[in-house]
């Protein structure tokens, strides 16, 4: 019995030792089959994650152009908002000015419009409406001596220096500041409107230890005017500009005396400031004919 015993736990011990080594062998595979699978499945997400790194960076990219092109737009706006157009030779307007205008346009009597058929006939009629309602000049006289011209839209008072100045000076006459007075009154009863005043000289050179040549003339002159249109009568100083000519803009060859005392002239310009201009004139009422 004894003898039979021995092979069988033998085979018994044998047996168990096959099914481990199977058991080892399944589970070696299914590890390794894991193992693959989760390579596979880490190499998967990193593509995709490379991937939605890229869609990331489009999605960035794309909205920066959003933006940029947002940004343009409203540069145009803006950029179309400033953009000036000539009106003539003498004035610039922009669209945002234009709108203003025709806001003002709108309390003008349609028979004032009836023959404004371009941009410059339309600021024309909008300024003489303007200097009809707000600029009284009936107290300077349109004489030889005083000459007043509305040519498209700037006022232009011409004033001889016979009046203003003694000869080869720039020391305005005492006689002369009534006539100031008044055209500060002219001036100060716009606020739209700021000044440049002239100063213009005839052709005859002039060298003094006080002054250079006719620039430096024409330049204290309306340097002088500037001075006691400020300081005296009050006109503020932002709206005024002092300019000098010299001889380069005559009225006239200076061949004679006369013409000569017609080129020697200070000129006042009352021009538009289009923004104060057509933002105070917006709410006037209609001019009647």
């Amino acid at each position: 019995m004894k003898n039979l015993l021995i092979p069988i736990t033998i085979f018994a011990l044998t047996l168990g030792s096959c099914v481990s080594k199977k058991k080892y062998i399944a589970l070696e595979t299914q590890y390794n089959n894991t193992k693959g699978n989760l390579q596979k499945t880490t190499l998967e997400k990193e593509q995709l994650e490379a991937k939605f790194s890229k869609i990331e960076e489009r999605v960035v990219s794309y909205n920066e152009k959003i933006n940029s092109l947002k940004n343009y737009n409203t540069d145009l706006k803006e950029e179309n908002n400033v953009k000036l157009d000539m009106v003539g030779k003498t004035a610039v307007i922009s669209n945002s000015m234009k709108e203003k205008m025709r806001e003002t346009l709108k309390n003008v009597d349609p028979s004032e419009l009836a023959n404004a058929t371009t941009l410059k006939d339309s600021m024309n009629v909008a300024i003489a409406y303007s200097l009809k309602k707000s600029i009284d000049m009936s107290s300077l006289e349109n004489s030889d001596d005083i000459n007043i011209d509305i040519d498209q839209t700037v006022v232009m008072i011409s004033v001889a220096d016979n009046m203003l100045f003694n000869t080869a000076s720039y020391k305005v006459k005492n006689k002369a500041y009534k006539l100031i007075e008044q055209l500060a009154n002219v001036i100060k009863s716009e606020p739209s409107m700021d000044v440049m005043i002239e100063g213009h000289t005839d052709s005859r050179s002039i060298n003094t230890p006080a002054i250079r040549d006719n620039w430096d003339l024409s330049v204290k002159r309306a340097t002088s005017i500037v001075r006691i249109l400020e300081n005296k009568y009050g006109v503020a100083g932002s709206r005024l500009i002092a300019s000098g000519r010299g001889s380069s803009v005559p009225l006239l060859e200076n061949t004679t005396k006369e013409n000569r005392a017609r080129n020697r002239r200070t000129r006042i310009v009352i021009l538009p400031n289009l923004d104060k201009f057509f933002g105070l004139m917006a709410t006037n009422e209609t001019l009647e004919p």
